[in-house]
């Protein structure tokens, strides 16, 4: 297993290319009879699947997934079924293994057709434990599974693991986008000159800012089965509003140290927001959302969120000016 891999794809960390080559791999020593065990190419998958398999014989059929997990690359349509069918061929697996079986993991049912694949590809899909660490009981029961290996959880434990990657991926852009702000604050003819506007709102904006990313990346996946309806973006909002609040007023005392009324209602218009926005990043992790539930809150939530940063954005500016 390679561990430093693992842990710097986890904080997002050439992420991207952390990836094997698609293809036919051997597992210790199989032969014609040995099962076939189809996977991604995101690495993390693959080692895990390794590491759950030790001591079995088998092949492992890779997918080009563009380096995305399983259950991710199966709800964007990479872990499909033209895919396999293209990897069955290539590889001509019908001349390596004298059956025609695949395991193909559970979560990988949504971009699969396994009666398009049995017509195709004369093989037959045959789903595969939730779990990866079920495997090797799945097998020794003849590919079996139990209802427990049907279920999917979604635990505390996983939410956590996931916010590394998120939370770096939204902080790179911040990077430019907080500072470009915050020097924009000095502007106006307010009195006291640039530097004095900048030390005056700057700060609002950067609370207001870090405050939205902490809710939405962070706190949202935490809280996650605990806050209320199915849609992401709502439940990013619901913490991310009071959250961006309570930061603002910690930092200033009272609405009016923070700046304007107006000024201090649009950042947490702002922050909650962004909130919103980076909640809906965990739709396809979850056990939570469907695809089509996902982009139907998408057409929704994103031109929403979108407004709320406007309208937050001239509030604030409002604010300025008659404040």
């Amino acid at each position: 297993m390679d561990h430093l891999g693992a842990m710097k794809a986890r904080w997002g960390v050439g992420r991207m290319s952390y990836t094997v080559v698609p293809g036919l791999y051997a597992l210790g020593k199989p032969d014609s009879g040995s099962s076939v065990l189809v996977t991604a190419n995101y690495k993390l998958s693959f080692d895990h699947l390794r590491r759950a398999a030790t001591g079995i014989d088998a092949w492992i059929l890779v997918l080009d997934t563009d380096g995305i997990n399983v259950w991710c690359a199966a709800g964007k349509g990479t872990f499909g079924t033209e895919e396999l069918v293209h990897r069955i061929e290539e590889t001509q697996l019908s001349r390596i293994v004298d059956h025609r079986k695949l395991i193909v993991p559970q979560l990988g049912a949504p971009g699969i057709a396994a009666h398009k694949v049995s017509k195709l590809a004369k093989f037959r899909v045959v789903w595969g434990p939730v779990l990866v660490h079920d495997l090797a009981a799945f097998l020794k029961a003849g590919s079996k599974a139990t209802p427990e290996m049907r279920r999917k959880r979604f635990p505390l434990r996983e939410r956590l693991a996931l916010i590394p990657v998120e939370l770096v991926a939204t902080l790179k852009p911040l990077a430019l986008i907080v500072p470009t702000i915050f020097l924009l604050t000095g502007l106006g003819t307010e009195g006291g000159g640039y530097i004095d506007r900048i030390l005056r709102h700057g700060p609002i904006t950067i609370v207001a800012i870090l405050a939205g990313v902490m809710a939405g990346a962070v706190l949202t996946p935490l809280l996650l089965p605990w806050l209320p309806g199915r849609a992401f973006s709502a439940k990013g909002a619901l913490v991310g509003i009071p959250v961006v609040a309570a930061a603002l007023l910690l930092w200033g005392g009272k609405p009016q140290a923070t700046g304007s009324w107006l000024e201090f209602s649009a950042w947490i218009l702002v922050g909650g927001s962004l909130s919103a926005f980076l909640a809906m990043n965990f739709t396809g992790a979850s056990t939570y959302t469907s695809l089509s539930g996902v982009k139907r809150e998408m057409r929704v939530a994103v031109p929403t969120q979108i407004v709320g940063v406007a309208l937050g954005l001239c509030l604030a500016i409002v604010g300025r000016l008659i404040g």
